[in-house]
């Protein structure tokens, strides 16, 4: 990978209002997902229609690298829990592995019609992916060449999936179809349906493992993720495609959609106590970083935004302000996962740039 941390200079990231705007992918952003805090702190990777995946340091919004290898819409995209690993998921009909230290390909898996979702499972052992074909398949990283396992009897397209209660259960939601079915690992049976009259197009397990997330059309729910009872359930100003709940207190979230706009709520009441307002096309997703200090938006306008969470409503306008992105000048030169990159922009072990 070419691991060159860039600012404004590179990607056109810039300051606006209390946030930045990370360029850089030239179409929509379909899907973003917050690795866990590492040593090497935390990082945020983006899914693109462009087929073209960027990992990004996750406080600071700087590109780190682009992996390329797809050939059609990149639609899901996931970290391991050690950020060692990226995964992704597209209209290509593949699955791809990826090093994230240096950006190779480590394996391709092959379906049979659009992949629309991934997940690494907790112990970093499985990858976990769904799709057009309504089947759940699970591949054993260890032995990437073996057959996956597969699960059947989706109902419908599959849309989103993910992993909980230490990899026991996986749950997944559909295109076409209202509700989320919790799959037993084991069994492959389905144990439970969270009742939903729209499709869900986000799921999210909270941090703590105790919320399961889910944003369907004007609603946005939480749920018991031990007992699958609904815990909260909230209507949204309009249809909202994906809604995150912030991971230290739990005692707010936020929702984005058609509006263009990234509404944040109190968990405990529903009332709106923030709106942020900057992107030009409606909102696939938002998701709050690991330590709930700031939260990422992605939209059809292309761009990436990240937020700092602060307790302030945030309803000023599109505006510039004075003062720098937040970039330190002198990491063009810091040693990035296992990477020297000195000021002529060249990496000292790697001559392949997945940013072509």
């Amino acid at each position: 990978m070419d691991s060159k941390k860039v600012g404004c200079s590179k990607l056109g990231s810039s300051k606006l209002g209390s946030h930045l705007v990370l360029h850089g992918h030239s179409r929509p952003i379909v899907n973003l997902f917050y690795s866990p805090v590492t040593p090497d702190g935390f990082f945020l990777i983006s899914s693109s229609k462009d087929s073209t995946p960027m990992l990004r340091n996750g406080e600071t919004g700087d590109w780190i690298g682009t992996f390329e290898g797809h050939k059609g819409a990149v639609w899901s995209c996931s970290l391991d829990t050690n950020a060692l690993r990226a995964a992704s998921g597209s209209a290509d009909f593949t699955a791809k592995l990826w090093d994230a230290l240096t950006g190779d390909e480590l394996h391709s898996f092959e379906h049979k019609h659009i992949v629309r979702a991934c997940a690494f499972s907790e112990d970093t052992h499985f990858l976990l992916t769904g799709g057009v074909e309504k089947v759940l398949r699970i591949f054993d990283l260890n032995r990437p060449d073996a057959p996956p396992r597969e699960v059947e009897n989706s109902p419908g397209s599959i849309r989103t999936v993910a992993w909980l209660h230490s990899d026991q259960t996986i749950l997944s939601s559909c295109t076409d179809n209202g509700g989320v079915r919790l799959w037993d690992v084991r069994t492959g049976k389905i144990v439970h349906t969270l009742e939903t009259k729209s499709p869900v197009t986000s799921a999210e397990v909270s941090q703590d493992g105790r919320y399961i997330t889910t944003a369907d059309g004007t609603t946005v729910k939480f749920w018991d993720a031990n007992h699958y009872g609904l815990v909260k359930s909230y209507n949204m100003p309009c249809n909202m495609e994906s809604a995150s709940l912030e991971p230290k207190f739990g005692n707010k979230f936020i929702a984005g959609g058609e509006d263009m706009w990234i509404h944040m709520f109190d968990f405990n009441t529903g009332e709106e106590i923030g709106c942020n307002k900057g992107h030009h096309g409606p909102v696939h997703c938002v998701r709050f970083s690991p330590g709930g200090e700031s939260y990422a938006s992605g939209s059809e306008d292309g761009t990436i935004r990240i937020w700092q969470t602060g307790p302030q409503n945030l309803e000023e306008p599109d505006s510039f302000v004075s003062g720098k992105v937040k970039v330190v000048v002198d990491e063009v030169t810091r040693k990035v996962e296992g990477f020297h990159v000195g000021k002529d922009g060249k990496t000292g072990n790697k001559e392949k740039a997945l940013d072509g």
